[in-house]
């Protein structure tokens, strides 16, 4: 799936704004929630595909 591709990348760019967001850049905590809502959204699109998939079995 290449959802979850997705959803390692932009795990990866949270860690790095989060790094920064401990470190006083509040421009990073903005980018951070941003990444995390993109999360959400990816997490749930992939919830949608495996239900679809499972309940045309």
């Amino acid at each position: 799936m290449e959802q979850i591709a997705k959803l390692k990348e932009l795990i990866a760019s949270a860690e790095a704004d989060a790094e920064k967001f401990n470190k006083g850049n509040n421009a990073a905590g903005t980018r951070l929630r941003n990444t995390m809502q993109q999360l959400k959204v990816t997490a749930q699109e992939v919830r949608t595909a495996v239900t679809e998939k499972k309940n045309t079995k």
